[in-house]
């Protein structure tokens, strides 16, 4: 397993932390600090053991208020970020 951490921006979640299996192809572990508490556990619960590739293009572009990112939108990022940098060991 190999463990990641972000500082998503733009939005209220301060912290993203992702655990991806070695290959960065299935979702381990993810938890984000800060942000609406309930819908992010839910989240975490939600995406728990799926391809990572799958859930970053669901989540990619998702919008809260008038912002135009969210923690959703952030996290696929982090998502996206954290398999490049397994690609590149």
């Amino acid at each position: 397993m190999k463990h990641f951490d972000f500082t998503p921006h733009g939005v209220c979640s301060y912290a993203i932390h992702v655990d991806l299996s070695d290959d960065g192809k299935t979702i381990e572990q993810v938890s984000l600090d800060g942000g609406c508490n309930g819908n992010l556990k839910a989240i975490g619960k939600l995406i728990k053991g799926q391809p990572t590739d799958r859930v970053a293009s669901i989540l990619a572009g998702n919008t809260c208020g008038p912002r135009p990112t969210s923690c959703a939108d952030q996290l696929s990022r982090a998502l996206k970020q954290a398999q490049a940098e397994i690609a590149q060991q």
